[in-house]
């Protein structure tokens, strides 16, 4: 299914910048806060445009978003079947220097939830410390741990 077959599926206009923004957000694979995003078009994007259409991409089960340390949304795309991320996963958040990176094969623990609670998804972070975080404390003589 394309992205524009996507958006459409969902009811909404398949703009050229919608498009682009869901194809960045697929290829990059992480989630990007409103920076990264905005940094990565190829042109100057609008921050009201950008965080108006994130949302309603996010309202319309397209893009999800997940809260990094700084306090930060970062946003994925939500794509059960393609190359972006399932809405039900891990995100795995460097406390060191704050990349977050889905980890999309990972099952998410049950959770019993109460009578008449319908569940729309679920989300997990997982704190620690990257690969990159700790090469870098024991190429400075410390021991590799955060």
């Amino acid at each position: 299914m394309t992205i524009s077959e996507d958006l459409q599926g969902r009811g909404l206009r398949a703009t050229p910048f919608r498009e682009e923004l869901l194809s960045l957000l697929r290829a990059e694979g992480l989630p990007l806060s409103h920076q990264e995003i905005q940094g990565r078009f190829r042109e100057k994007v609008d921050r009201v445009t950008l965080y108006r259409n994130l949302e309603l991409l996010r309202t319309h089960g397209l893009v999800h978003q997940v809260q990094g340390l700084d306090g930060a949304w970062r946003f994925c795309a939500h794509d059960v079947s393609g190359p972006g991320c399932p809405g039900n996963h891990v995100h795995l958040l460097c406390v060191v220097c704050g990349r977050m990176e889905c980890l999309v094969d990972q099952p998410l623990p049950r959770v019993a939830v109460h009578e008449g609670f319908e569940v729309e998804g679920k989300q997990l972070v997982v704190y620690g410390c990257c690969s990159g975080c700790r090469e870098k404390k024991t190429s400075q003589g410390e021991d590799g741990t955060c």
